[in-house]
């Protein structure tokens, strides 16, 4: 079969199964299995496939009729222009969560860095990458998602520092004061109707309660029990989810400064 057979072919094919990244999705399936760029595939629509290329290309798009992520089924994503790997023991890393890179970077620097929640560790990693002189903490609840954390880590060749429970309580006290808090935690409200691929990704990495933000009263709260504060935290949740998340940050003596997009910057 030539490649514009196959293209044609499997765009319709998951268009009609409502995948509105269709002919997308087979440029990006077609690239990773022919080891070619787009431009090259595209000049060569004429070239025919190998049985050996057709059956790979058809066990992948079995898993996008299925509406398993795209990311899933490549074994990684794109995050702040560098490739993450990602399974299914963790979420897979969106655009929207980039922001809060650039917000970090606009602070003042901080002797350290704790993301909590890390999953894949993009969000920990990259604050590495980006800010080499800080010291940087990924926490995490299950150690499934720290493996693939490990596994990121050693390929980017950042050296983070790791620990598993829940939010920050196994972060040392003298650690914690004058840290920065990146959170990106479960925020889609248990009855909010997500896209047929999130279904795919963990459940608890994904819904926060019956208005999304338990997991944040928890977090704020725990800060509560330190005299040793966390002096900037950046959260990410809803827009409709800001004004609320707003109010609990302050009951715990916490101040918004700045708010783009999914993003907030509270400091004490």
């Amino acid at each position: 079969m030539k490649i514009a057979s196959w293209l044609s072919q499997n765009t319709s094919l998951l268009k009609s199964n409502n995948i509105q990244t269709a002919r997308l999705d087979c440029l990006v399936l077609l690239e990773d299995t022919l080891g070619k760029n787009r431009a090259s595939i595209l000049a060569h629509l004429d070239d025919l496939l190998s049985s050996e290329q057709l059956s790979l290309l058809t066990n992948k798009i079995s898993d996008r009729l299925k509406h398993i992520p795209l990311a899933y089924i490549r074994g990684h994503a794109e995050f702040y222009g560098r490739t993450f790997m990602v399974n299914d023991d963790v979420l897979v890393p969106r655009p929207e969560s980039e922001t809060i890179i650039d917000q970090l970077k606009k602070l003042p620097a901080t002797a350290t860095i704790i993301d909590v929640g890390t999953g894949s560790g993009a969000l920990a990693i990259t604050a590495k990458l980006e800010m080499p002189d800080s010291r940087v903490i990924a926490v995490d609840i299950d150690n499934a998602c720290l493996e693939v954390t490990h596994a990121n880590a050693k390929t980017l060749h950042a050296q983070i520092d790791t620990y598993c429970g829940n939010l920050i309580e196994p972060i040392e006290p003298e650690v914690l004061y004058g840290s920065t808090i990146l959170a990106n935690l479960p925020y889609v409200p248990n009855s909010y109707e997500v896209n047929e691929a999130a279904l795919h990704e963990p459940k608890l990495a994904l819904f926060g309660g019956e208005d999304g933000l338990a997991l944040y009263r928890k977090l704020f709260s725990q800060f509560s029990e330190h005299q040793n504060l966390p002096k900037f935290v950046i959260t990410e949740s809803l827009p409709f989810q800001h004004q609320d998340l707003s109010f609990i940050a302050k009951k715990h003596g916490y101040t918004l400064t700045k708010t783009e997009d999914f993003i907030q910057v509270f400091t004490v």
